[in-house]
């Protein structure tokens, strides 16, 4: 009975997902379908939390926007003051166009586009924020759940049994292998990179609010998550890791005068990073886009016949469906990948000499 539950909300989240979807690409189906522009405005970031569309009508949460404006004074307001971007407030609205396009501009003197300095709280950071603090409650229930319980106590169950047998795993198959002896002093880092990632890459799925969120599909995040890494790798480095960068054990003509080994050992403590951030954000963000590009497809498709709207509709709705149990896949692989390759990278660093390795 359990399963079976458990079965029929997942399914209702996959069909709510293509609703939602199907109510936004609605609105514009009558017109030319803009297939990159809708699918670009919804994996973007923006200054409200939209819901949904009900006859013509946006329903959305309005965030509240932090600005600077060129005078040097503080604007503190909601985006509902925006009319769902088509309103000017303050001497500041939002740009449909342009470089600055979906960010909030002013206008300077001379009547130029101009970027105030903006601290607003966009959808990204707020569902960044709401995802944290419900990572951390969940955590913290289950610490609640150990204090006090002696090893020969029984065993967890159901999340909690879950949330060990998870955390086992990864320590023991991935961090332990991956970085070295001391593994446990990286421990608590790279559990909190995979369950961040995990978690938000689980709430981006889900259609409705709280979900929706394009959180670790956005570079700047995983550019951050990358960037934490990077310091914890060159931070803790061995001095060996060191002395392979810069006077790596090749011919000395690869080294001097032209220092050919060296350049490229520095180049590749960059790259490692770059490629973690690159992953990350091109695949979360490529199964958004594959979701939003189907269920587009039933609106393409209604110029061309009914009997070919409907085939095309009906393998639009099996193959998003198909793509949202692939996403659920594709959740823990990009957390999983994203940890092992940063376990793998700092463990790389724990460089140490010859005649200690061989203890």
């Amino acid at each position: 009975m359990k399963i079976r539950m458990r079965y029929t909300v997942l399914c209702l989240f996959l069909f709510a997902g293509i609703s939602v979807v199907s109510q936004e690409v609605s609105t514009v189906a009558e017109g030319d379908l803009n297939v990159t522009e809708m699918i670009l405005e919804h994996v973007g970031d923006a200054y409200d939390w939209h819901i949904a569309t009900v006859d013509g009508h946006s329903i959305s949460i309005p965030l509240p926007v932090i600005v600077r404006g060129g005078d040097g004074v503080w604007h503190f307001f909601f985006s509902s003051r925006f009319g769902h971007g088509h309103a000017e407030y303050e001497g500041f609205s939002i740009a449909h166009e342009g470089r600055y396009k979906g960010k909030i501009i002013e206008r300077n003197v001379l009547g130029e586009e101009v970027r105030p300095l903006d601290l607003s709280l966009t959808k990204n950071a707020c569902s960044l924020l709401l995802s944290s603090a419900i990572l951390i409650f969940l955590i913290m229930s289950c610490v609640h759940w150990y204090k006090g319980r002696k090893a020969e106590d029984a065993s967890p169950k159901g999340f909690v049994g879950m949330m060990e047998m998870l955390i086992m795993s990864i320590v023991d198959d991935v961090i332990k292998p991956c970085a070295g002896k001391n593994y446990h002093r990286y421990t608590p880092y790279l559990l909190t990179v995979f369950f961040f990632i995990f978690f938000n890459n689980l709430l981006g799925i889900i259609p409705v609010f709280p979900g929706g969120a394009n959180v670790t599909g956005n570079m700047a995040v995983t550019s951050v998550l990358a960037v934490f890494t990077f310091i914890v790798v060159n931070s803790f480095g061995t001095k060996g890791y060191w002395k392979e960068i810069f006077w790596p054990e090749v011919p000395v003509w690869l080294k001097v005068p032209i220092p050919i080994m060296p350049l490229i050992e520095l180049v590749g403590i960059f790259t490692k990073p770059f490629a973690l951030m690159i992953r990350l954000f091109a695949n979360i963000l490529a199964g958004h886009s594959i979701v939003l590009g189907l269920t587009s497809v039933i609106f393409i498709t209604v110029g061309l016949g009914t009997a070919m709207n409907v085939g095309m509709s009906v393998l639009s709705v099996v193959m998003t469906i198909f793509i949202d149990f692939v996403e659920l896949l594709v959740a823990f692989i990009q957390a999983y990948v994203f940890t092992m390759l940063s376990a793998v990278f700092i463990g790389l660093s724990q460089v140490e000499p010859h005649h200690l390795e061989k203890h």
